[in-house]
């Protein structure tokens, strides 16, 4: 899940992306002046920040070169928002450190297509191999041998948490966290409706035995294959 800071005044254009981006497992938070922007950056680092020129209080340059100066920030990634036609402000802002631009209006599937090679480009590149399975973090993809396993957003989430612990139990809060961004709920099947789908696509080692195991009043674990474990 990755969480964004929109920093914009038109707060009709910030709810209609947020409409947008949630589907997409994206968060969205808001500022709508300069001021409140770096306060809201500070008191929680967003992943992410989508931030327009045409601010009150401080203007989209003065708080990205802000944030620049800051080692904290210095390596946030920022897409900018610019007037159409002004080149000027794309290049001002590629110069300041913005890390891509886009003019408006803008359609927001190409704002999202933006999003996602950005965090592609800055995210590490996590690639987690475990017998015949691997992931790809930068890609949100997973492949069992050769061929791509098809995972939605949440199933994904849900294979990585339990890949990183691999050998290990992985309790339902921190599941549900990863996957849904809280605690469990009480009585939620939510998440083992996401770990049965994961099951099912994954399918059972070569030699027959379960991947995922369910730990009666702890959680689940992926068990570790035997040629891992020897």
């Amino acid at each position: 899940m990755i969480e964004i800071l929109i920093i914009d005044d038109d707060k009709e254009l910030c709810h209609l992306l947020e409409d947008y981006f949630r589907p997409e497992d994206i968060v969205c938070r808001f500022s709508h002046d300069g001021r409140s922007a770096l306060e809201a950056v500070r008191s929680r680092r967003p992943d992410m920040v989508i931030l327009d020129v045409m601010l009150p209080e401080k203007n989209g340059f003065e708080v990205l070169r802000t944030l620049r100066r800051d080692r904290q920030f210095s390596s946030l990634p920022v897409v900018m928002l610019t007037a159409r036609g002004d080149a000027g402000d794309m290049v001002r802002g590629l110069d300041m450190g913005a890390d891509d631009y886009l003019p408006k209006p803008f359609n927001p599937r190409e704002l999202l297509s933006r999003v996602r090679a950005v965090m592609r480009r800055v995210q590490p590149v996590l690639r987690t191999d475990y017998g015949d399975l691997r992931l790809d973090d930068g890609a949100m993809k997973a492949w069992k041998g050769e061929e791509e396993i098809m995972l939605s957003g949440q199933e994904y989430r849900v294979l990585r948490a339990l890949l990183a612990s691999a050998g290990t139990v992985v309790s339902r809060d921190e599941l549900s966290r990863a996957v849904f961004g809280r605690e469990a709920m009480p009585l939620e099947r939510g998440l083992d409706m996401q770990i049965s789908r994961v099951r099912r696509k994954l399918g059972p080692c070569a030699d027959g035995s379960e991947r995922i195991r369910s730990i009666r009043g702890a959680g689940y674990m992926y068990v570790m294959p035997q040629e891992e474990r020897s």
